[in-house]
This record gives C-alpha cells, structure tokens and sequence, in this order.
C-alpha cells in the first residue's frame, strides 16, 4: 500500500475535528514507532519511491510478511518474550499494547482526514478566486520626482525667450525686462494613480498629478474593454494620443529627464480626451493604434465645451521584427510610424472660451517657465498632418534610438507651411544591465539593477554596500517650427545624461544641456540665443 504526501500547507483544516497540528504530531509519533520497530526486527521494510512529509521515504511494511518480525521484536524489547511456557503470562500485555496493524490503520485515518481537510482547503482558495472576479479590483500606486534646475548661461535674446511680450500666444509673463531664467527647485510630478479591472471585460484608470497644489492636472483619466475578438481593447477618456515613442514611454522609464523639441511641439502633453483602439498580433511582433481626439487640452479643468470640433485622428504601427527570447529580451529591434491629422479652427479669437489649436511650441528640453521655441497660435490654420518614423536598436548595455517627424499645415488666407525636427540618442550600462521594451505596447520598460544600491554595517565591523545601476547617455535633437510668416524659431540642442538607478524603483539623474535657438519671431524682443543648464532630479515610485 503507497501513500504521497503533497507539500504541507501552512493553514489546517478549519471544519474537521482534528486539527493540522494535532494530525501532524499524529503522524510523527507513528513514524517514529514505524522505525523502532525496524530497527528491533533487524529487517528494513520495503522502500516507497514517492516523497511524503519528512526526509526519509515512509517505510510501509507489507503487513503479511513483517507482521510476524515485527510481534517478536517488540514482545523482546518489552522483556515478554520468553520461551512457549511465558506466552499466558505476556498475553495480557500483548492485548494493552497496539498491533503494528492497529498502528498502520490509525496512520490511514489521520491520512484520510488530512487529506479532506486539504481538499477542503483548495475549494476555498477557489471559491475566493471566482468570487473576487465577481467584484471590480483596485491598485494603488504613484511617484514622485523632485527637480533643481540651474541656468548656468545664456547669452542672446534667452532672456526674452523665457519672459516674452504679453500677447504673442505664449505661455510667459507680461513683462519683457530680457532678465535670465531664474534657478529653480520644483516637484516635477507628484503623481497618484488608481486603477483595476472590472470583472474580466473591462478595466479602468485614475492619474492625477498634483505638483502644483494649487491645481492638479488630470492626466490618464479612462475606462477600457479587454479581451475582445482578435486582441482589441478599447479606451475611452483621457489618454495619450499615439504619435512618438518619446511621449508614449512611460516618465518612469525614461532615459532623459525632459522630453526632446519634436515630440513635445507636435504632441504637446501627448494627453487628449477620446477613444482609442489597440491591437497585436498572438506573437506580438506587430502592434498598432488608432483614434480620434480632441485637439483641446482638458488637463486643468477637465472638461470641454463647445461646437468648435477641433479634433485629430491618430494611428501608430510598430513592429519588432527580432526580438531575442533566450537572452529575455536584452537584444531587440523596434520600428513604428505614427502620424496625425487635426483640424484646427485658425480664425477662432478665443472670445467664446476656445482659441484656436493650431500651434507649436516647446520647453528647452528643460523646466522653463516659458516654450522657447513657439509659433503661437497659426492664423489661418484649418488643417495639419503630421508623419513620424521611430526606431531601437538595442544590444545588451546599448542602446540606439531615434525619431523623425515631419508636419505640413494648410491655412485659410495665408501661405501653407511645412515643420520638422528629430532626435538620436545613445545609452550605455556602465554595470551591464540593458533597458527592457515592451512588445505589447512598443515602448521602454522599466530597468531592473544587477544589485540595488546599499550600505550598511556589518558584524565585524565592516561595512556592505551594492552600487546599484550606473548609466550614460548622449543625446542631440533639432526642431524647425519657422516657415513663412510663422516664425517659431530653429533649435538645436546637445544633452549629456548620467543616470544612477538605486533600485528598479528610484533612481538619480543628471543632464548638462546645451542649446541654441535661430530664426525666433522678434516680437519677443529678440532673434537668437544660447544656454547652458544643468538638472537634477530624484525619483522614485510606488
């Protein structure tokens, strides 16, 4: 007769009348007794080859041929063992004294009622599971980035990109004194997030981000249905338009602290509301997005109102034709093209509470107060198309990235104009580890140190420490918004990053950022400039 035994589970059985405590001392004293019994009848018994409760396989003796052994052995070390003549006297003791048989039966019970206790156990782990189906879930989780920036130079009309004149459509202040940019500390995002799944067909999202308490902003804002024919989900709300890798990685994983010219002036805060469709092959290797969106940012108010229909049509295809399982993932190329089409409404004035959404604009690839680089808002502007290529090569510790993006805008009364810009980058682990991607979603993934950083003391005195992840990257990017009549200015800028990732949860950054800007409209007081800036940030995520 074989018994196996499953892995114990640390909970008993809460409706049976022998607890798991008292079934596992039960099965301790009888294997005990088991091995004595062994020992005293000098012949081992049959070996199971299945894994049971202990380290040594339970020893269960065909009953037939050990019994015999077994009565002897034990009535000699009890002393009762004598010659034919004692066997009236040992007999009352023999009755007293339980029977390896009565000793296997009571091991069969104590096994049948733990094994129904187990049986019970299972059932309620997957009662717990279908009812939780049953119920809409909710995950909490955030981040923080906390930012010094230091405008270490500037020469040129720099002073005037940052406070330009009132009126020009810009983001600045009235004054236009050409005074440098002031260093600043700030809470890039403060950011908290909710989301689940609702039973197994939908799902939903909350971001708010509140770095300024004064307003939050409201950023992925959406509900969703998954598991549709053909891998389709759909979202609803306020969710990034598909147009660029940049704006489409996640800030968490990121290899520069801002994003740079291009994807930020034709895919400003990326966040729009409306409904997107997503979909992959069943090997993943080829993506695509698609959608239709306001062109109004709703971040600050949260809503829209009007007849302006100023909307966009956005689509992105991506692939990764080679993507290298065995080394889970740390080899893979990826390719996209996205692109855009939005109608904007270029002789709305604004007096209705809509201003016309036909513009262009960027930071620095900084935390500046104002867009340095900025056509405001195009009069005459009724159509754009926007086209964009992406692409990453990655090989182990390197990685190779970069976008091209080309806009075309058709004006009402006005000359047509024509827009580009476009980035490269290279990033290297020092420590070796590489930067995941995403095949579902085509973008960056979150990046897990080798060792995480520490330091603490040791029992000699000594100390520990890990270094954590080291990694640098190099990044130029170009952007021309100047065209015509519409003079948003050329830029050019040149990044150098240092990256320290403390955990695959917190991480140091550091970018040097040097920059030039030509051909700006000199309604802001001036042509051109140059600067220097340096940023900080730390960051974490929970």
């Amino acid at each position: 007769m074989l018994f196996v035994l499953s892995p114990l589970r640390e909970t008993g059985a809460a409706d049976n009348d022998v607890t798991f405590e008292e079934l596992l001392s039960r099965l301790q004293q009888t294997e005990e007794r088991v091995r004595e019994l062994e020992q005293q009848a000098g012949t081992p018994f049959r070996q199971s080859s299945h894994t049971r409760l202990f380290d040594e396989p339970l020893p269960i003796p065909p009953v037939s041929d050990y019994m015999a052994n077994a009565t002897v052995a034990s009535r000699k070390a009890a002393g009762t063992f004598a010659s034919d003549d004692s066997e009236d006297a040992s007999s009352e003791d023999e009755e007293k004294q339980p029977t390896f048989e009565e000793r296997l039966k009571k091991l069969e019970e104590g096994w049948k009622e733990l094994d129904e206790a187990w049986t019970e156990f299972d059932e309620a782990e997957e009662k717990k599971k279908a009812d939780a189906k049953k119920k809409p879930t909710f995950k909490i989780n955030g981040r923080i980035h906390a930012d010094f920036w230091d405008f270490l130079n500037d020469d040129g009309g720099v002073g005037f990109f940052e406070n330009p004149i009132a009126g020009d459509g810009a983001d600045g202040n009235a004054a236009n004194d050409g005074s440098d940019p002031e260093d600043r500390f700030r809470f890039r995002r403060i950011r908290l997030e909710m989301k689940g799944d609702i039973l197994e067909s939908m799902y939903w999202r909350t971001q708010v981000d509140f770095n300024n308490p004064q307003t939050a902003e409201m950023k992925d804002v959406y509900i969703g249905f998954k598991n549709l024919p053909n891998n389709y989900r759909i979202q609803v709300g306020n969710q990034k338009r598909p147009l660029g890798l940049d704006p489409l990685n996640s800030s968490r994983y990121n290899v520069f602290l801002e994003r740079p010219f291009v994807t930020e002036a034709f895919n400003e805060d990326a966040r729009r509301p409306g409904i997107c469709f997503y979909s992959n092959t069943d090997d993943e290797s080829l993506i695509w997005q698609y959608g239709a969106f306001y062109l109004e940012n709703i971040t600050t108010d949260g809503r829209y109102l009007g007849d302006e229909r100023q909307m966009s049509v956005n689509f992105r295809v991506a692939g990764s034709p080679w993507y290298d399982e065995c080394s889970d993932g740390q080899g893979y190329f990826h390719w996209a093209v996205a692109g855009m089409v939005g109608h904007p409404d270029g002789t709305d004035n604004g007096t209705d509470g809509h201003r016309n959404e036909g513009r262009f604009r960027t930071r620095p690839e900084a935390r500046s107060t104002a867009r340095w680089l900025n056509t405001g808002r195009i009069a005459g502007a009724e159509w754009f198309e926007t086209i964009g290529l992406e692409s990453i090569f990655n090989v182990g510790p390197l990685q190779i990235a970069g976008e091209l993006m080309q806009n075309y805008m058709q004006r009402d009364g006005f000359a047509d104009t024509q827009f580009h810009g476009g980035y490269i980058y290279a990033n290297y682990m020092l420590t070796g580890e590489h930067i995941p991607y995403d095949r579902k979603s085509g973008t960056l993934g979150r990046l897990e140190p080798f060792e995480d950083f520490f330091l603490v003391d040791r029992c000699d005195r000594c100390t520990k420490r890990g270094w954590g992840a080291w990694g640098v990257a190099a990044r130029y990017s170009y952007l021309d918004i100047s065209d015509a009549d519409v003079l948003g200015g050329v830029g050019e800028s040149a990044t150098l990053a240092v990256n320290w990732h403390w955990t695959a949860y917190s991480k140091l950054q550091f970018n040097l950022i040097y920059g030039d800007i030509d051909d700006r409209d000199p309604i802001t007081g001036a042509t051109d400039g140059t600067y220097l800036i340096a940023g900080t940030r730390f960051a974490v995520e929970f």
